[in-house]
């Protein structure tokens, strides 16, 4: 097990009454944000459960919206969050969804571009911490404490293998991993947590391995948009 950070004991600095509602949901924007890699044009979120029940008593809908501006937990404009966003054009429309979901603070987010869109699917699990569980239909898990790599790509012999050598050649330690396939030499999507930062170098020769179609980033540490 790896060592968990100050920011899992005491929780994160922040804006707003609740680490879960508020800044675990600022971190699920962010997470969704940096998937996109730009700022969306539209935001469509689904809130489930407690999320559903509270969120806006509780800032989560200012949290989400904040996220998704890529603002970090602390940021003094969260109250503000969704003026912001509607003054630089981007559409934000929440919704409540009665199905039962694995965790109480779950919330569905899809982000679309000009050019690009992204649906995921998270929860906000205790003290600013998350749990990301699909990514444009994979079922797939990171928890966004770490420098993460998201691989689409399709399925064949030595993908992994291939991924894992760039990686170890470039001193990058990994410290977990998942993968979903929607079947057989079909589409699928690798996560990979990592021990170290993540080069833009390194995300450009993973994408020159055969049959990758697309390479993300999400890294929470870095700082979002000031």
């Amino acid at each position: 097990m790896r060592f968990k950070d100050v920011f899992s004991i005491i929780g994160p600095s922040m804006i707003g009454p609740s680490s879960s509602h508020t800044a675990g949901a600022i971190r699920l924007g962010r997470v969704a944000r940096q998937l996109l890699g730009e700022q969306p044009l539209q935001a469509e979120i689904t809130l489930y459960g407690s999320f559903a029940d509270t969120y806006r008593g509780h800032g989560t809908d200012l949290a989400l919206i904040g996220g998704i501006m890529d603002w970090e937990t602390d940021d003094p404009r969260i109250p503000q969050a969704a003026e912001v966003a509607e003054a630089l054009g981007v559409a934000i429309a929440f919704h409540i969804s009665k199905d039962k979901a694995d965790h109480p603070n779950t919330v569905g987010i899809v982000l679309t571009s000009e050019l690009r869109k992204v649906s995921m699917r998270g929860a906000s699990i205790g003290g600013g911490n998350v749990e990301i569980m699909n990514v444009d239909q994979f079922d797939v898990k990171f928890t966004a404490n770490y420098p993460t790599l998201v691989i689409s790509h399709h399925d064949r012999p030595g993908m992994i293998a291939d991924i894992t050598t760039l990686l170890g050649g470039n001193q990058i330690n990994i410290g977990f991993m998942d993968l979903d396939r929607k079947g057989r030499n079909r589409e699928a999507m690798t996560v990979i947590e990592t021990d170290a930062s993540i080069s833009a170098t390194l995300i450009e020769q993973i994408l020159r391995l055969n049959m990758i179609t697309e390479v993300r980033k999400v890294d929470l540490a870095e700082r979002g948009d000031e």
